[in-house]
């Protein structure tokens, strides 16, 4: 089926652009690709498919542009959104937590015909009317729930990430660019908690600890697998690369491109 061409678009509450995912949303690819990385392992969406993305997890993704084009649909379910679903329409859950940060779905006509569907209620700019958005949304839920009626024990699981193992979760997770009270929630802690468990466990703090991990895995990368520090030094949780650069010096005692030259 032909869609109708659409711009990039977001129903519902802004979200933030940190790698920790906060609340669910569904996310349909209008144009190009997307990879996105749990800490463990890749996922591919291409054009026209789409996929849920579970709040209360660490993820990121890199886009790839299509002939020059990248158009997306973003549906946002936030909590607030979500118990007023649930009280509407008495949805009961088993509160079954959630293993993985994405859950593809199966091809469906349902959505195709749902994201034609949006294309009197937005502008230019990507935004829809606020009068027709949580409508929309709701409608979106209700055909989710009837592809996979599962869904219904993520969507209303409205419980706190329970305490789990802290070395276990750290080693998948220490890549991504979060803070140290994001990693505490995460792992069912208090941040002075989650402190106190960590000097443990490490012998040290969570930033040096983050950095030290971090830069080690980069000498690694270029060491052994020939990566260039520009192509890795976001994947790596650094912010730009002159930052990265500047603590790889301070490590290592050399810059990462003498560690290059002397291969």
């Amino acid at each position: 089926m032909k869609i109708t061409e659409i711009k990039s678009c977001y129903i519902g509450p802004e979200i933030s652009p940190e790698q920790f995912i906060a609340e669910h949303f569904f996310l349909y690819l209008a144009k190009g690709t997307v990879i996105g990385y749990d800490g463990s392992k890749n996922y591919t969406l291409n054009s026209g498919d789409y996929c849920l993305i579970r709040k209360n997890y660490l993820a990121r993704y890199n886009k790839q542009k299509e002939n020059d084009e990248f158009e997306k649909v973003v549906i946002i379910f936030d909590e607030k959104f979500l118990k007023k679903i649930k009280d509407k329409f008495r949805i009961l859950s088993s509160n079954i937590r959630p293993t993985e940060p994405f859950i593809a779905l199966e091809k469906n006509e349902l959505i195709p015909n749902f994201i034609q569907s949006l294309s009197p209620y937005y502008n230019q700019t990507g935004v829809i009317d606020e009068t027709f958005a949580d409508i929309k949304r709701e409608e979106l839920m209700m055909i989710l729930l009837k592809m996979k009626p599962e869904l219904a024990d993520i969507f209303f699981d409205f419980s706190i990430p329970e305490k789990i193992n802290l070395e276990e979760f750290m080693l998948k997770n220490f890549r991504f660019n979060v803070t140290v009270e994001r990693f505490a929630y995460l792992t069912g802690r208090s941040l002075s908690a989650f402190k106190r468990d960590f000097g443990k466990i490490f012998n040290s703090t969570p930033s040096h600890w983050l950095v030290k991990k971090r830069l080690e895995e980069a000498y690694f990368l270029i060491e052994k697998k020939d990566k260039k520090p520009s192509d890795i030094y976001l994947d790596l949780g650094f912010e730009d690369l002159s930052h990265f650069s500047f603590a790889f010096k301070k490590l290592f005692g050399y810059a990462p491109k003498k560690l290059i030259e002397n291969k």
